[in-house]
């Protein structure tokens, strides 16, 4: 018992000391994320995009998934994430706020057309003693409560911050357009990769980018485009579960409690893919235009994070008593 106390203790330092160095970090990760998108951005342009075909017409699309890329990455960098003691996220109106399809109401954005908005229930946090809505969880590298908090992201999209309520969706849009880039990037850019390294007959390399710098970048490319791509991939599989990368794991934990008991869980978050995905996404006839997909705009999430959309008939999650809904890990664990 006393070794277990002490290998306990020294794995919650060495949690902490992570989260110290990732909280320090963070800003080297921001610019080393930049750096790479911008060589990125200046290989395409410069080698791969002067040799396609129909150049009138293949250009604008290459500079719309470019334009997405670079903004959607500084959205998820500047937008706060939600936190519960904070400034409310207020729309603009200036010419980078796309305007909803309804004038919004306070409080849940959306109107009851199909949906079935409750005010989310309140607990206290364990941390830092503030009372928070439901779906929030603490941050221990920014030390606050986040409204439907999903991670904390040093790496590697090298965001620096919480991806939250108010910022997820830049955050999922900026993968999916970054997924987009380097697909592209290592498709269209194959041969010119073959005549950088010689398997291509050529004399002269006859770009402005030096042929070890595209070499690099390409390979780069190849990794980043399959790993973002899983990771996308297993974001959307949340979203349209109506869970977040947290409740994903609490999910795991609610069904074998109420399995044990004979009963099923359900999450009352999940409205069905189609539902959740245009909730997530905030498009539709109570939210946004679809082309708020396409083109690098802000917009607002379609709620405040004080009340969530849940299925008909359920007022929480089926097969979960009141009180054992899990909470964020307390520091003075270590001291049991």
């Amino acid at each position: 018992m006393f070794c277990a106390r002490h290998v306990f203790r020294c794995f919650k330092w060495l949690e902490r000391a992570g989260d110290r160095v990732t909280g320090a970090a963070g800003p080297y990760f921001v610019g080393l994320a930049v750096i790479l998108q911008a060589i990125g951005a200046a290989s395409f342009f410069t080698v791969i995009q002067p040799s396609l075909p129909l150049r009138w017409l293949t250009t604008p699309p290459c500079v719309l998934i470019a334009l997405n890329l670079f903004t959607h990455y500084y959205y998820v960098c500047t937008v706060p994430p939600g936190f519960v003691q904070g400034e409310v996220l207020q729309p603009g109106s200036g010419r980078l706020w796309a305007s909803p399809s309804q004038r919004p109401s306070t409080g849940a954005r959306w109107s009851n057309h199909g949906i079935t908005l409750l005010a989310a229930s309140t607990t206290m946090c364990r941390r830092c003693g503030l009372m928070r809505p439901e779906r929030a969880h603490h941050c221990r590298i920014c030390g606050r409560c986040v409204m439907k908090y999903d991670h904390h992201c040093p790496l590697p999209a090298g965001i620096n911050q919480c991806v939250g309520l108010n910022n997820e969706r830049h955050f999922v849009l900026f993968m999916a357009y970054l997924v987009l880039s380097t697909f592209f990037l290592s498709i269209l850019g194959y041969s010119q990769a073959l005549e950088a390294v010689g398997l291509a007959y050529s004399n002269v390399w006859p770009y402005m980018v030096p042929e070890l710098a595209y070499v690099l970048t390409y390979m780069l490319s190849v990794v980043i485009c399959i790993a973002v791509l899983i990771m996308l991939c297993w974001h959307l599989w949340g979203i349209a579960r109506g869970e977040t990368t947290v409740e994903a794991q609490d999910h795991e934990i609610y069904k074998r409690i109420a399995k044990e008991r004979g009963d099923n869980f359900v999450n009352s978050f999940d409205l069905g893919r189609s539902a959740n995905l245009r909730l997530f996404f905030n498009i539709g006839p109570d939210g946004y235009p679809w082309y708020t997909l396409i083109l690098p705009l802000r917009i607002m999430p379609y709620t405040d994070g004080h009340s969530w959309a849940r299925r008909e008939g359920f007022q929480r999650h089926q097969g979960i008593q009141e009180g054992e809904e899990l909470t964020d890990d307390d520091d003075d664990d270590d001291n049991t």
